[in-house]
């Protein structure tokens, strides 16, 4: 952790890394609903599956989106401690 102020190209940087990582985890969450609900809605399926499919999907784009985030900032911290 650094103390005292943070320069402009800093706060820069923190500022373009955390769009990329909102960025980045929404296509992620977006394809990774689509490939797991998209037969759902492209095949003819059985109510139950869905049903099912959209239901499981959200869930697991979120989370997989959350961890886009968390692993995106991650890097950017360690690579600010390094350099």
């Amino acid at each position: 952790m650094t103390t005292g102020r943070r320069s402009q190209a800093e706060r820069d940087a923190i500022t373009v890394e955390i769009g990329y990582a909102l960025v980045s985890a929404g296509f992620l969450g977006a394809v990774v609903f689509g490939v797991v609900a998209g037969p759902a809605y492209v095949w003819d399926l059985p109510p139950t599956v869905e049903k099912v499919t959209p239901m499981v999907a959200a869930p697991v784009a979120g989370i997989l989106a959350v961890a886009r985030v968390v692993q995106v900032l991650w890097r950017h911290g360690e690579r600010s401690r390094r350099g």
